[in-house]
């Protein structure tokens, strides 16, 4: 295969993308809705989503809180533009870019959110991303992340050899990130989180190797997971 770059990976599949995620992926007609329904439903609410995409989980979110005010981030110029068509009269701010690169604030936002997105990362560069994450939310806040996670460390261990592989075969040697999947178990996953200062970690929710984790900022009456 050729490796893309992000952006463009996502940007030249605009026309297909929504049926994709909506029926090429395994339970995805239920993690969507079940993902926004964890998602606070205070009036005006804050929530930040990571690699929203054209906003499939924000669907079901402005149907249950349409007063939220979201604002998302996504490298893909394309996927934004529609999303900004789809909820024109919605609290909705758009930034294009990357989640690594953007400040989020400190405890600013009610809730974070993040679905099928963050698989192409290493436990090394999410932890100061989740650290940001960690910062950003207000207290009692929590980080909601919907994805999908290798089943062993040894499957983890040959999609990250594989992406390798590919870059020095293709003579890519940038720091840019290429779309290949490249999913962490679950374990490595809340090792990440904890490391970032979550010390409340659920797991919400489980199709397959999909998951929906949530990390709340504070301590909270259900216990540590």
């Amino acid at each position: 295969m050729i490796l893309e770059k992000m952006d463009d990976f996502f940007n030249n599949r605009i026309d297909g993308y929504e049926e994709h995620q909506l029926n090429a992926i395994a339970s995805a007609k239920e993690f969507y809705p079940f993902t926004a329904e964890h998602l606070p439903m205070d009036a005006e609410a804050r929530v930040l989503d990571l690699g929203c995409g054209t906003g499939l989980e924000l669907g079901y979110y402005f149907d249950l809180n349409p007063t939220a005010r979201v604002t998302g981030i996504d490298m893909a110029e394309k996927l934004l533009e529609t999303l900004k068509n789809k909820y024109a009269e919605k609290n909705l701010t758009v930034i294009h870019g990357s989640y690594f690169d953007v400040p989020f604030g400190q405890s600013c936002y009610d809730a974070v959110v993040s679905v099928e997105s963050l698989h192409h990362f290493t436990k090394e560069e999410k932890i100061p991303l989740y650290t940001k994450i960690f910062q950003a939310l207000r207290p009692d806040g929590c980080f909601l992340l919907t994805d999908y996670f290798s089943l062993s460390e040894s499957e983890e261990t040959f999609f990250r050899q594989e992406l390798l592989r590919l870059k020095a075969e293709q003579g890519i040697s940038d720091s840019e990130f290429y779309h290949y999947d490249t999913p962490l178990t679950v374990d490595h996953e809340i090792q990440a989180l904890r490391a970032a200062g979550f010390s409340q970690i659920e797991i919400l929710g489980q199709w397959g190797p999909t998951h929906t984790i949530q990390a709340k900022k504070s301590d909270c009456p259900n216990g540590e997971s």
